[in-house]
């Protein structure tokens, strides 16, 4: 399997997974910044939360540096990125943190962090 083929499974079972925990998704069924805010305040102290953050940013990380050594040039051997790509609940938390609280519901979580990855490793992707 493609490794986008298993990172799209892998993300639709988190999607599953937080459905199921009652935090909907935006109309468009992606994942939203409410349902990651909503793991990110119940992993401390659930488990099930906590394994589920943790598959999601694994998920978004890998799938970052997929497209990111993707898109690298096959004739170049530096990388595109200034330092190494890198994702944890602190970045999560104040990346989703600066959204407003009514937007929550209806803005997707990954490209925003996706977003924040690329800048703070200081990548430039080909246009």
């Amino acid at each position: 399997m493609r490794p986008i083929s298993c990172l799209s499974a892998a993300l639709r079972a988190v999607a599953r997974a937080l459905a199921a925990a009652g935090t909907p998704s935006t109309s468009q069924g992606r994942i939203s910044v409410a349902q990651v805010a909503a793991m990110l305040d119940d992993a401390p102290h659930n488990p099930a939360a906590r394994q589920t953050l943790t598959a999601y940013l694994a998920g978004v990380g890998e799938a970052t540096g997929a497209v990111v050594q993707a898109a690298r040039p096959r004739e170049r051997s530096s990388g595109l990125c200034r330092t190494a790509l890198g994702i944890d609940d602190g970045a999560a938390r104040r990346v989703l943190g600066a959204i407003a609280l009514e937007r929550r519901a209806e803005t997707p979580a990954t490209p925003l962090l996706v977003a924040d990855m690329l800048a703070r490793a200081g990548c430039r992707l080909p246009e």
